[in-house]
């Protein structure tokens, strides 16, 4: 199984995902302004997984925990699993961050396999699977999310967007296939409605970032295309997260904070001189959810807060 954080000799190792697929680097982070960095460059990436990471960076702390939190929960703004996992971690004293933080990494890879367990039942054998970003163990502490769901599926084939600017589908969620021998193509993000109608697709399954109280969900630009085309063509829409992912503080999509990337990452082909717009999430309406998959089971609307999670 692929391990893409490992906590060594009071060190944290973050493989470097902006190499993927291509070079299997890992980077050692020795201070929480490497964590933060990391973060911050995307080369550890994913929800649940910059979640664990910031909980590790808050064990290199030393004394300095109060400025090392503020540090790592500015590093991306949109996934809840950062902010909550830092402030889980730095509430229960120091002598106890570092049994805290593997306690939140044990806690994601038991939810994932949970998550995987529940979705696999709404797979019929055979399916063909559409899905975007990557979603598996490079962006959890398990197996995955949305991906739990397809490994643990019978005999499916999948159409994975490439997801641009930074083609975490094309470079990661392949990469994750490949390793798992699981039937793929890669379709660009363009293709998708073209994919749904021309080969049959039987559902769509996501993850997500951060998920409002009335289920508006925050993921991947280009998730809530992929939301309208489903409901066009009568497409099941499956949104895969643990509950630590659902933020019961904020009332709708409106309140989720959305970050925009630099311009460079979208003009490689360009010309000079033009401008971009660059979202790297948007907010699916709940009401073109079919439903949620959690580590508690399957909903059709948000389910109530997993008891005794920090928030």
């Amino acid at each position: 199984m692929i391990r893409p954080l490992v906590w060594e000799k009071g060190r944290l190792l973050i493989l470097d995902q902006t190499l993927l697929p291509h070079r299997e680097r890992f980077l050692v982070c020795r201070t929480p302004d490497d964590v933060a960095r990391a973060i911050r460059e995307l080369r550890v990436r994913g929800a649940p997984l910059i979640g664990i990471a910031a909980a590790y960076g808050i064990a290199l702390a030393g004394d300095a925990i109060d400025r090392a939190a503020a540090l790592l929960i500015s590093a991306r703004p949109t996934a809840v699993n950062l902010a909550a996992a830092v402030r889980r971690v730095a509430a229960v004293g120091p002598r106890r961050i570092l049994v805290e933080a593997r306690r939140i990494h044990a806690e994601d890879a038991a939810m994932c396999a949970a998550i995987g367990r529940h979705g696999a039942k709404l797979v019929p054998p055979g399916a063909r699977i559409l899905t975007i970003c990557n979603t598996g163990a490079l962006a959890t502490g398990g197996i995955g999310t949305a991906y739990a769901i397809i490994k643990r599926a019978r005999n499916v084939t999948v159409y994975a967007c490439e997801t641009r600017p930074v083609w975490q589908g094309a470079r990661l969620t392949l990469y994750e296939f490949a390793k798992d021998r699981i039937p793929a193509y890669l379709i660009a993000d363009g293709a998708a409605a073209a994919t749904m109608r021309e080969k049959k697709i039987d559902l769509v399954v996501t993850g997500a970032d951060r998920i409002a109280r009335n289920g508006d969900t925050a993921n991947k630009i280009g998730t809530y295309a992929l939301a309208l085309a489903a409901r066009a063509h009568r497409i099941p829409f499956y949104v895969a997260a643990p509950r630590s992912t659902f933020d019961f503080s904020i009332a709708d999509g409106r309140r989720i904070p959305i970050e925009e990337r630099a311009e460079a990452e979208v003009l490689t082909a360009a010309p000079r001189g033009a401008r971009a717009y660059n979202p790297a999430f948007d907010v699916t309406p709940a009401r073109l959810i079919t439903a949620f998959v959690t580590d508690a089971g399957v909903f059709p609307k948000p389910p109530p807060p997993a008891a005794g999670k920090v928030r």
